[in-house]
């Protein structure tokens, strides 16, 4: 992987950073974050600002650069592929290690007295500005907002902003018509004395109002806004994608039901004059609720007195909430998307010993199998395709120059997801196709008792999952070892794989409560650097759990996994496993067997079902 060369760039974005046509006084530092202006953790190519200026293309990291210094701050998943993307005019800042300053200390550190530091408050979210700025202005310096892009000035060959087709989804696959979803939402904002929300996520909006777009790579989404008064709806949008009789019909542009469910459209750019008229009418007591995530330039559009900021938004709750419809659909995903991840490995085992298939053939055949599934869109994320020491890269993403070819020497990590109508998936498998170390199944059989200590965990009501993200590492640490990411995130439908506001990571004590209903993944892994990598994941459902008692009255949980595709056992070492991980192991294979094996037997797939019988045989 050659890194992508810099100094140009570099050059002609400190001139802009002395350009007094974008501000009154230059600037002495510019942040160039990673996300959009809907804090998207997956991004439109024209939105690729912090990749086009450093060539790191992960999907986290921040850079800033100052007159003499450029650096860029990522965390462990990171830390190879960003080391190998970037040239030397960058500095690499690995967060989470002791000796890795904070991206405010380096500043302070650096900077020469009373510097001021820009950013686009537009890409910037709100609770990042206020840590960075407390922290500036407490040295004497101050953050400000240059309303111009300065990667955009440079950027001569940007792409456009995508604009695709939207899809409308009907109640079988949502369960609750748009309409409902609005009334719930007044409902939260009644109790809590709010007049006005501003929903910018975009997954939030698709949600709402039962839509899906294309408009990011992996994320059926759209660029939208909206703004949700006692009686009024605005929707934020490209006009022009407005036209389509079906979906002016699903809205109720043209005939609403009621007056206060009527959706009054504006163009995408205009939210910010239209949010400034909404809050120059606001009277004192008026409340206005935004996420504290949401970009800063919309943020402080809402004086003070009235902005009520809050971590997660209703949307974001009452969309990590599966109902009986979404739930239903997320099952049947993945049975499909087992089908074709066992038919790959069937095929695998055929191919890898011949020495064509590679990391990028593997990968491209896996979407090929998606594709032939009912109802499939997409895929949910780029293929995780890697073998032997590019399985401890563990964001890796196969290039031509890093491309490897699969053999029966090495493990073989994969992990993929899909985007269907019903669902979306996100499911990681290793495997060995000849015979692996004693070291590699070693290390296989620790993730496999982190991977079924969650899946088993029986926990009361109201357990946030940062807690039970010691449960995954207790057999890894126990020996010495760990890993350096969480355990597991939520988990959209038909919409983002990564989603909030639950998760289960040492990394944040601010998730939300487990409840029944929300899906999340159960992912723990090992990685040996330059050896291989070992991840285990599962999409697992948030379910009810029948206790011997029940303390106070709380009730108890427990998760049902919705991901069946078979675990090696030729990975284990199964004497380490005690029996009840035996019983789990051979329950989970068994319940594959006979869940995806019913559906392979429908879809006349034989050769799959022959390798799906022989690879769910019981541990004896």
């Amino acid at each position: 992987m050659s890194p992508k060369i810099t100094g140009e760039l570099l050059r002609q974005l400190r001139q802009a950073m002395k350009n007094c046509k974008f501000f009154s006084e230059p600037i002495q530092a510019y942040i160039i974050p990673s996300g959009d202006a809907h804090q998207s953790e997956y991004i439109a190519l024209c939105d690729c600002r912090r990749e086009f200026i450093c060539g790191f293309n992960g999907s986290a990291g921040t850079a800033i650069v100052t007159e003499q210094h450029a650096a860029m701050w990522t965390d462990g998943r990171y830390f190879l592929q960003a080391s190998q993307q970037m040239d030397n005019n960058w500095t690499l800042m690995k967060m989470g290690l002791k000796e890795t300053p904070s991206q405010e200390d380096w500043l302070i550190s650096i900077l020469p007295e009373n510097s001021k530091v820009g950013v686009d408050p537009w890409i910037i979210a709100a609770d990042q500005w206020k840590n960075m700025s407390r922290a500036l202005t407490s040295a004497g310096h101050s953050l400000v907002a240059v309303q111009e892009n300065l990667i955009d000035a440079v950027w001569m060959d940007r792409p456009e902003r995508p604009s695709t087709q939207l899809r409308t989804l009907g109640l079988e696959y949502t369960g609750i018509s748009w309409q409902d979803k609005i009334t719930a939402l007044r409902g939260k904002m009644t109790k809590r004395k709010v007049t006005w929300f501003v929903a910018t996520a975009l997954d939030e909006i698709a949600w709402l109002f039962n839509l899906r777009g294309a408009d990011i790579e992996y994320n059926p989404v759209f660029f939208a806004y909206a703004i949700v008064g006692m009686n009024t709806i605005r929707l934020f949008v490209d006009l022009k994608r407005l036209s389509a009789a079906p979906l002016r019909e699903h809205l109720q542009l043209d005939s609403p039901s009621k007056p206060e469910l009527s959706i009054r459209t504006f163009p995408y750019e205009s939210v910010y004059t239209e949010l400034q008229a909404i809050c120059a009418a606001l009277s004192p007591k008026d409340k206005v609720w935004i996420c504290d995530k949401a970009s800063c330039a919309l943020t402080q559009v809402i004086p003070k007195g009235n902005r009520s900021a809050i971590p997660y938004t209703p949307l974001c709750l009452a969309k990590a909430v599966k109902n009986a419809n979404e739930i239903q659909g997320m099952k049947v995903a993945h049975i499909k998307d087992a089908v074709a991840l066992c038919e790959l490995f069937a095929w695998l085992e055929k191919e890898i010993p011949k020495g064509a298939v590679t990391e990028i053939s593997a990968a491209d055949k896996a979407e090929d199998l998606r594709s032939q599934q009912k109802d499939f869109v997409g895929l949910s994320f780029p293929t995780i395709s890697s073998v032997g020491p590019n399985g401890a890269i563990i964001h890796y993403r196969p290039l031509p120059e890093t491309n490897r070819t699969l053999s029966v020497n090495e493990v073989y990590l994969i992990d993929s997801g899909a985007q269907y109508v019903d669902g979306t998936t996100d499911v990681t498998r290793t495997m060995h196709f000849g015979t692996p170390s004693a070291f590699e199944k070693e290390c296989f059989t620790y993730v496999l008792k982190g991977h079924i200590a969650v899946s088993a965990a029986v926990f009361p009501n109201g357990t946030k999952g940062h807690l039970l993200d010691s449960f995954a590492r207790a057999a890894l640490w126990e020996s010495g070892l760990d890993y350096l990411h969480g355990t597991g995130h939520g988990v959209g439908c038909f919409l983002n794989v990564h989603e909030g506001p639950c998760g289960i990571s040492y990394k944040t004590f601010a998730d939300e409560p487990l409840e029944a209903g929300m899906i999340v993944s159960d992912e723990p892994g090992y990685y040996e650097d330059g050896c291989f990598g070992i991840r285990i994941e599962n999409v697992v459902l948030v379910v009810p759990s029948e206790t011997k008692y029940n303390y106070r009255n709380r009730g108890s949980l427990t998760f049902e996994p919705l991901t069946l595709v078979p675990i090696q056992v030729k990975m284990m070492s199964t004497e380490l496993l005690t029996q009840k991980e035996r019983d789990w192991v051979n329950e989970y294979n068994r319940k594959c067997r006979e869940v995806i094996g019913a559906e392979m037997q429908r879809q006349g797939r034989k050769e799959a079902l022959d390798w799906l019988i022989r690879e769910t045989q019981p541990i004896v």
